[in-house]
Formats: C-alpha cells, sequence, structure tokens
C-alpha cells in the first residue's frame, strides 16, 4: 500500500498482517479522493477506525492541516505511529489508542472538516459513531462525513432517523462509499 499523491506521494506503508483490518482498495481510495479534493486543503480530518493510517495519511500528504487518527488496536497503533513517521507528519497527526466512542467524547466541541468512518463491517460502529460526533458537537453544516460499509441497506436504515443527509453514494464490488452532510435542527 503506497500515497497515491500529494507531499509524501509513492512512500510505502507498513501495513498490519491478519484479518482483523481490511485496507480500502486503491481503486476505492483513488476515487475517493479524486471526489473530495477540493474539500482536502487546510481542512481537519478526524479518521475514526484508522487501522494503518493509510486514508488519514493519505489526507494529510494532499494538504490536510491536521488529522486526528484512533484505532482501538495497539497493533494498529503501532503501525500507524510507523507510517507517521515515515511521511514525516509527526506535527500535524494525532494518534490515539482508545474506543472511538471515548475519544468522539474527549474531542467535544473540536470542528472537523472531513471525517472518515470505516469500522469493522457487521457492527453498528457507524451508528454510533454519527450518532457521539453529532451529541459531542465534532460536525457543522460544512462537515464532510464519509462512511465505508458493505452493508448499504443496513446502514441506510439506520440513518433514515439521524440529522444527516446523504449527498453521495458509489459502489465499488463489496465496499460502498457514502458521502453524508450534518443537518442541523
Amino acid at each position: 500500500m503506497r500515497i497515491i499523491s500529494g507531499k509524501a506521494r509513492g512512500t510505502k506503508l507498513y501495513t498490519l498482517e491478519g484479518m482483523n483490518t481490511r485496507p480500502t482498495l486503491d481503486r476505492v481510495k483513488e476515487s475517493l479522493f479524486n471526489i473530495i479534493q477540493k474539500d482536502i486543503q487546510d481542512a481537519k480530518i478526524l479518521d475514526l477506525f484508522s487501522g494503518c493510517g493509510a486514508i488519514g495519511i493519505e489526507l494529510l500528504s494532499r494538504g490536510a492541516k491536521r488529522a486526528v487518527l484512533c484505532d482501538n488496536s495497539k497493533d494498529a497503533i503501532n503501525i500507524i505511529k510507523k507510517n507517521v513517521q515515515k511521511t514525516h507528519f509527526e506535527n500535524i497527526a494525532e494518534i490515539y489508542n482508545c474506543d472511538f466512542k471515548n475519544l468522539i467524547k474527549k474531542l467535544e466541541n473540536q470542528k472537523f472538516d472531513i471525517i472518515y468512518i470505516d469500522p469493522p463491517y457487521a457492527t453498528d460502529y457507524i451508528k454510533e459513531s454519527i450518532e457521539n460526533i453529532i451529541k459531542y458537537n465534532l460536525v457543522d453544516e460544512n462537515t464532510l462525513i464519509i462512511i465505508e460499509t458493505d452493508d448499504e441497506t443496513r446502514i441506510l436504515k439506520q440513518m433514515e432517523k439521524m440529522d444527516v443527509e446523504i449527498t453521495d453514494k458509489r459502489k465499488y464490488g463489496r465496499a460502498t462509499i457514502i458521502f453524508l452532510k450534518y443537518i442541523k435542527h
């Protein structure tokens, strides 16, 4: 896995061994970054289920101002730290080894421009993440929330009564990327 574009372009990233994480496919990442390119410059990023950190680091490489990377796995955090050092983004990346709900609560009232949510499939973590980022005031009407799932129907059903609006949706094989905006009431 490599950084596709920007300051750290071509840097080969360390990845986690085993089946506990599922890296976002390069074609999905390339398409995703083409879609959001105009939103990245100087953005504050929250990458909730970071895995090896590839999404957050790619956003930093493309001009994001700051990225908060979170994973509950100590192994993932060790890989993220190595990748952040390798790409020289230590001064603009914050790394947290904790449960996503604890981090969201800790970040209360800090606004993010882009929030990327790609939790383990077959969990309710997307629903819980969105509920908590709204509850703890991490979003405003300009925040772009991006989720990755393999169960589009279930996730869309969970979001029906939430204060979010789907602005775009793309399917790539098994994965679906859903773009959301917060709707303030």
